[in-house]
């Protein structure tokens, strides 16, 4: 039928472009390989991971983790986001994909190759502080960052959003991650990912880079102008996912009516095309 024909073009399009060339292979070799896993079938992480709400929460997630002036130092020098952006992206989506759903074997593996490459990635931020990726604190930081904005998009936009119990069993299960790669003391339940998050707030602002980065994120993504439209109504959900004062130090408009409406409303739309596009074949 046409509409099936559609809504495998579309979701072979989105894949490609979150998870490269191999994305389907590695889906396959993900969902497929038998095995002990870290998490179980029921878990809140696999229901918040794996939902098109993430669409979102990915991008709020880059916006907020930006304000910490050592990791976007880092990021600035060494990610390649503006060069190579979706490389950058297939290489966390797969990550994610691997440590949430993939064997026990194959989550560790992927978590010793990014603490590898952490263990190599070190500098100097412009304002004169070193730092290093592997740095307990900033990855927890970033982790703190990831599960806010992750399980905030999901609340929100997830076609089944969590109970109570079940966020908290979600900031448990990140934090497991969390500790694999070297964070140091992730929060354990979301009353503290929320107090985390803002005893972070004196070390944050909103630097030359950050700001930079938001510009690219938010206004010119590497997107055909045909699917700008379309983005933009992710990216400007992802803006609204953020705490005020993270929106007023990287000079993002708020507009209470419009957010609250047209906004949300067409967040809801998108995140309902991607789940119907990207849903695997009977």
């Amino acid at each position: 039928m046409l509409v099936d024909t559609v809504r495998t073009k579309l979701g072979s399009a989105l894949l490609s472009r979150v998870a490269g060339p191999d994305g389907p292979a590695n889906r396959a070799c993900i969902h497929d390989t038998p095995g002990p896993r870290w998490f179980a079938t029921d878990s809140p992480v696999r229901a918040v991971h794996g939902d098109a709400a993430m669409f979102i929460g990915g991008i709020a997630a880059l916006l907020l983790q930006s304000l910490h002036p050592l990791a976007m130092a880092a990021v600035d020098a060494h990610s390649g986001y503006k060069g190579d952006p979706w490389g950058r992206l297939q290489r966390t989506s797969t990550f994610l994909a691997v440590t949430t759903f993939g064997t026990e074997e194959h989550a560790q593996h992927a978590v010793d190759r990014v603490r590898a490459v952490h263990g190599r990635i070190r500098g100097t931020a412009p304002d004169g502080r070193p730092y290093r990726a592997d740095d307990p604190h900033l990855l927890t930081w970033v982790h703190t960052a990831e599960a806010y904005c992750f399980l905030a998009a999901h609340q929100r936009f997830g076609a089944h959003p969590l109970e109570k119990g079940g966020c908290t069993r979600y900031v448990a299960e990140s934090a497991r991650v969390a500790r694999a790669l070297g964070a140091d003391d992730p929060p354990p339940d979301r009353t503290a990912l929320v107090r985390r998050l803002n005893d972070y707030r004196p070390e944050l602002r909103a630097t030359p880079a950050a700001r930079e980065a938001a510009r690219f994120l938010l206004l010119t993504p590497p997107l055909p102008w045909v699917a700008r439209p379309a983005y933009g109504v992710l990216a400007a959900n992802a803006a609204g996912l953020l705490p005020g004062w993270a929106r007023r130090a990287l000079l993002l408009p708020y507009v209470p009516v419009v957010e609250e409406t047209a906004v949300r409303l067409g967040g809801h739309g998108m995140t309902r095309a991607i789940r119907w596009a990207m849903r695997p074949p009977a």
